[in-house]
């Protein structure tokens, strides 16, 4: 039985090319079987720089973490031209991170000799992560947590609602 995986996509650098693109890729490459809306967000970490769009994107796939990450992640981010810089909050053409895996909890080499959690932890850090997947699965319980998606992405809003008196988030 193939993975089902979702992949988190985010984009400020001609956003509106390079988001569509990469969802493009994604389905050149692999089993799509669920887009989420598209979402405008506030850039984090770094301030001063364009806002972005992000999705979540639900995929089938007999690849491993680390396969997906250099095969298809890889791909996606060369032919879209990312450039890592050193503040890994600079503005980028895309950025993919897998978000979940199943439902399993474990950790990965991309390939770089780094380690890589899934569940990815900014799910339950960042609505611009953790609302485009909701959207997706929001039935699915948190792999560690528990808490249903949609909970968890309601919940988030709602304290970001409270703290700054708007939504983070805005549908495209």
């Amino acid at each position: 039985m193939p993975n089902q995986v979702v992949i988190a996509l985010g984009s400020n650098i001609e956003k509106e090319r390079n988001l569509p693109r990469a969802i493009e890729l994604l389905r050149q490459m692999c089993i799509v079987t669920a887009v989420s809306p598209i979402y405008e967000t506030e850039p984090v970490g770094l301030l001063n720089q364009p806002r972005f769009w992000n999705a979540a994107v639900l995929i089938q796939t007999d690849l491993t973490a680390g396969q997906i990450k250099q095969q298809i992640i890889g791909t996606i981010e060369t032919k879209l031209k990312r450039v890592r810089q050193a503040d890994k909050n600079a503005p980028r053409t895309i950025d993919a991170d897998i978000v979940l895996f199943n439902n399993a909890v474990f950790a990965y080499d991309g390939g770089d000799g780094r380690s890589r959690p899934i569940p990815d932890p900014d799910l339950s850090k960042f609505a611009h992560v953790a609302v485009p997947v909701a959207d997706l699965l929001p039935d699915f319980p948190h792999p560690k947590t528990g808490e249903l998606l949609g909970e968890l992405a309601k919940r988030m809003l709602d304290e970001v609602v409270r703290e700054y008196g708007r939504s983070p988030l805005t549908k495209v």
